[in-house]
């Protein structure tokens, strides 16, 4: 069952040695996140999932232990889920051995070894950024079910088209579709987060689309409220920190 949940963006940038000189643009959204671990690390939970999104329209299992890297954003930092925490279990769910964590994967160990995690296994679940909704939130309750305290750090982003200067460049609809996933994120309301579109989502280039679905299937029935902790669009993509207990 779930208990607790903590929803953070999965920029790079949010690792320091990444931002370099930028570093202090996103020291708000950093305590933050900070805050929002907390949050979960007092939920006690038996398994802890990271869940993030990648490319395609499938969901790939990261066993407690598996490793990343920054390699490619010009840093050789190196990462790894849960370590210390790897068990049997977590060993039959995914190969932790070649295969590299995403980069939301890597962004959510850096955030977890930043704060000392230190409070049970850690797995971690890459979610096709085109994965159907009805899919996400199958995916969702299957987490919940794993455990008797089930915990989630969802990482994912809003738009990116929310000025001139954004990866996406500046798209009308794209303020719009943020707020109302920040309100539903804010209200642990798991209706309005599965009522996302997903095609929508697609074209704004929302990486977070797909995450906070798996969420909102893993809290069906679980009665958590919301609080958000942060909400800004530096770069002019949305990030937004939650959490649901």
């Amino acid at each position: 069952m779930l208990v607790a949940a903590a929803v953070c963006p999965c920029p790079p940038l949010l690792v320091p040695d990444v931002a370099a000189g930028a570093a202090p643009e996103l020291d708000a959204a950093r305590t933050a996140c900070s805050d929002a671990l907390a949050v979960l690390a007092a939920s006690r939970p038996d398994r802890l999932f990271v869940v993030g999104p990648d490319g395609g329209d499938v969901c790939e299992r990261y066993a407690a232990g598996s490793a990343g890297d920054f390699r490619g954003f010009g840093v050789d930092l190196h990462v790894r889920l849960g370590a210390g925490h790897a068990d049997s279990d977590a060993a039959k769910a995914a190969d932790a051995g070649d295969r590299p964590l995403p980069a939301s994967l890597a962004v959510g160990a850096w955030l977890l070894g930043r704060t000392g995690w230190a409070d049970g296994p850690v797995e971690g679940l890459a979610v096709g950024e085109r994965l159907a909704p009805a899919r996400c939130a199958g995916a969702g309750r299957e987490l919940a079910a794993r455990a008797g305290r089930v915990a989630l750090l969802v990482m994912g982003d809003g738009s990116a088209c929310r000025s001139l200067k954004a990866p996406g460049y500046l798209d009308e609809r794209a303020a719009g579709f943020d707020e109302r996933a920040t309100r539903a994120l804010a209200a642990a309301d798991t209706a309005a987060l599965a009522a996302l579109d997903e095609h929508l989502a697609h074209e704004l280039k929302v990486a977070g689309r797909a995450p906070w679905q798996v969420l909102a299937g893993a809290a069906e029935g679980a009665g958590l409220e919301g609080r958000l902790l942060y909400e800004d669009a530096p770069y002019g993509v949305g990030y937004a920190v939650a959490t649901w207990s």
